[in-house]
């Protein structure tokens, strides 16, 4: 009966670690993301305070290049070299886009990766970022899967 017992409780303690490092690569991997999506939303607003044009070609509706894991890692940028305790450094793609409904207003769409330190720990994450002149509006959403 003890062994049995010790058994289970090895099993439980397994499993409890188990999960505890599934959650801790996970905030490690949303962190990255959001740190990468906060710089990039930065710099889209800095670089649009001084330019008349937006940073990227405007695209009609809104962009999907981010949708293809090829395109976003091909046009992706690295806002910081390297990420504590992550598999790789997380990462950021910029699309610019035209809002139908407001001709005055700039927007980006900002999709960024972070990682954790197993290789299929990934989150994404989006804001849509609208620019008219003096205001900038941020609107932040989780994107729930992964591109294919």
């Amino acid at each position: 009966m003890m062994l049995t017992t010790s058994a289970a409780w090895f099993e439980t303690s397994l499993a409890a670690a188990r999960s505890a490092n599934n959650v801790r690569d996970y905030l490690q991997a949303f962190h990255a993301a959001d740190s990468a999506l906060t710089l990039c939303a930065r710099g889209v607003v800095a670089a649009a305070a001084f330019e008349s044009q937006p940073v990227a070609p405007l695209s009609s509706g809104e962009p999907t290049q981010w949708k293809s894991e090829a395109a976003f890692e091909a046009g992706a940028v690295v806002p910081v070299a390297q990420w504590p305790g992550s598999r790789r450094a997380p990462q950021c793609l910029i699309e610019a886009w035209s809002l139908g409904t407001r001709a005055d207003a700039r927007a980006y769409l900002l999709t960024s990766r972070g990682f954790g330190q197993a290789k299929e720990s990934q989150v994404w994450l989006q804001m849509e970022l609208v620019i008219a002149g003096e205001q900038v509006e941020r609107h932040w959403r989780r994107v729930a899967a992964r591109p294919f």
